[in-house]
């Protein structure tokens, strides 16, 4: 029904256009409005931070946790050795860029498990733990680049602008927390945020709410959390924050960015309460914080430890997706960019991650979460045969490792291999997109199906590509 109203602004007995519906919804959106905010608040799934929507297909896993190694880890160093290249040390190397030598591995390797994985002397606590990992030797990358790289890693894009794998994850499954953000980046502080910055995070066309929130493990967890007022004049605060951005809301129209800024505020005020307990670590044993490392007297290593803790206690608090990057120990492109002095940096950087990383994944295996946790270590490529600065590695898109283990994944797995000398993959090469579609997967999600509505086509994670590598699953 329309209302005929008449305007002061023109001639007497002048009778205007009748309302609309869209009007009359316009105008009471106070009323019903504030009807429909309480009952969102009243909901779990308020915010997208509980389970959103029912997963494709039964899923493996419930959780991912992705430790991510920056700079390029040189896979002939680490998890694929190429003898071919001790017996060509110091040798020419025939190569395009100029005059480069030949460097050899300076570790020696081991093999662990039942299935014989070779592992480097590097990670002597991780080599312990192959038996529930699948290595695979077969990654390619498409930018030789740290920031494309990272942000192709991240996003499956080689540009900024598109939602992490992260977002994606928490977009379509949310969290089993209501206290907290279903997205969580551990990071040392500062500089430890990979090159590409907060893109690599980022949300994207996304709903804001699906960023990442950074946690730090230095000084302050989270800044500007911990209210400074008495609790009920904080709610007042709040609740009349509350009613003006919902005003600017009905003024403007259905926009992200206000209804997001509600979202973040209600979840904040949640998280005072909960986070205090989640991240301190008071109530962990005395001798699982050893496991982790925690007693170390090197505090780059403690801080790393500290984050793997608290990584695990993030997903067994219901968090969905964790990622941890370390501290940044040389250069700016990534602590594991060993263009010089390739022992030293490598060495002091699994000095770091080895043991943390190991103890998550035992954490999470004695407590019965890593049947339903995907943990994933990886970097954004890897490193040349052959040098031109005596004693360094260069980057290398076309041949890099990384690991994962965890639900679905078929323990003591070798998957895909590389030339002599680790120089391009020769069977099963595997892109980040494959990558990206064995992860959802695993998570009861169809990489196909999942999309989002923007610039006028439906945009997925892994966009026309991907393949899910079977080979590694159970």
């Amino acid at each position: 029904m329309t209302q005929q109203v008449k305007s002061a602004n023109n001639c007497p007995g002048y009778i205007g256009s009748p309302t609309t519906r869209r009007q009359m919804l316009s105008q009471s959106a106070n009323g019903f409005g504030i009807i429909a905010l309480s009952a969102l608040m009243a909901e779990e799934t308020y915010a997208g931070l509980v389970k959103a929507v029912t997963p494709h297909f039964q899923p493996r896993v419930k959780n991912v946790i992705l430790c991510f190694m920056p700079g390029g880890v040189s896979h002939m160093d680490t998890f694929d050795p190429k003898p071919k290249l001790n017996e060509l040390h110091g040798k020419t190397s025939e190569s395009k860029k100029g005059t480069r030598t030949y460097q050899g591995c300076p570790w020696t390797f081991k093999t662990y498990g039942e299935a014989g994985i070779p592992v480097s002397e590097l990670f002597p606590h991780i080599a312990t733990c192959v038996d529930d990992m699948a290595v695979v030797r077969s990654m390619v990358s498409d930018f030789p680049l740290h920031p494309r790289g990272n942000i192709m890693f991240h996003t499956g894009r080689n540009v900024g602008g598109y939602p992490s794998l992260g977002s994606w994850i928490t977009y379509a499954l949310g969290s089993e927390n209501n206290n907290f953000p279903g997205y969580v980046l551990l990071h040392s502080g500062g500089a430890s945020v990979p090159p590409g910055g907060l893109e690599n995070f980022s949300n994207g066309f996304l709903p804001a709410t699906h960023q990442a929130l950074p946690v730090q493990a230095k000084g302050t967890p989270i800044e500007n959390l911990v209210p400074a007022d008495q609790d009920l004049v904080q709610k007042m605060k709040l609740s009349v924050l509350r009613d003006q951005n919902q005003e600017f809301l009905t003024e403007v129209g259905r926009t992200d960015a206000i209804e997001s800024a509600i979202r973040n505020y209600e979840i904040a005020y949640r998280m005072q309460s909960f986070v205090p307990d989640v991240l301190d670590l008071a109530h962990e044993s005395e001798s699982t914080k050893r496991l982790y490392g925690l007693d170390t007297s090197n505090p780059d290593q403690r801080g790393y430890a500290l984050q793997c803790l608290r990584a695990r206690r993030l997903i067994e608090s219901g968090v969905r997706f964790v990622e941890l990057t370390p501290p940044v120990l040389f250069g700016s492109n990534g602590t594991w960019d060993q263009h010089t002095s390739l022992k030293k940096g490598h060495e002091a950087n699994a000095l770091v991650a080895d043991q943390s990383v190991a103890a998550l994944l035992k954490d999470l295996k004695s407590r019965g979460m890593l049947e339903e946790t995907l943990v994933i270590w990886g970097t954004e490529f890897g490193r040349t045969p052959d040098t031109g600065n005596e004693d360094g590695r260069d980057h290398l898109e076309t041949a890099f490792t990384i690991w994962m283990a965890g639900g679905g994944i078929r323990g003591g797995t070798l998957f895909g291999q590389t030339d002599e000398l680790g120089e391009t993959v020769v069977e099963n090469k595997t892109t980040v997109h494959d990558l990206h579609a064995t992860i959802l997967h695993l998570l009861g999600l169809n990489h196909e199906r999942l999309t989002y509505r923007f610039g006028g086509r439906d945009v997925s994670l892994t966009d026309v590509h991907g393949h899910i590598v079977q080979e590694i699953l159970t």
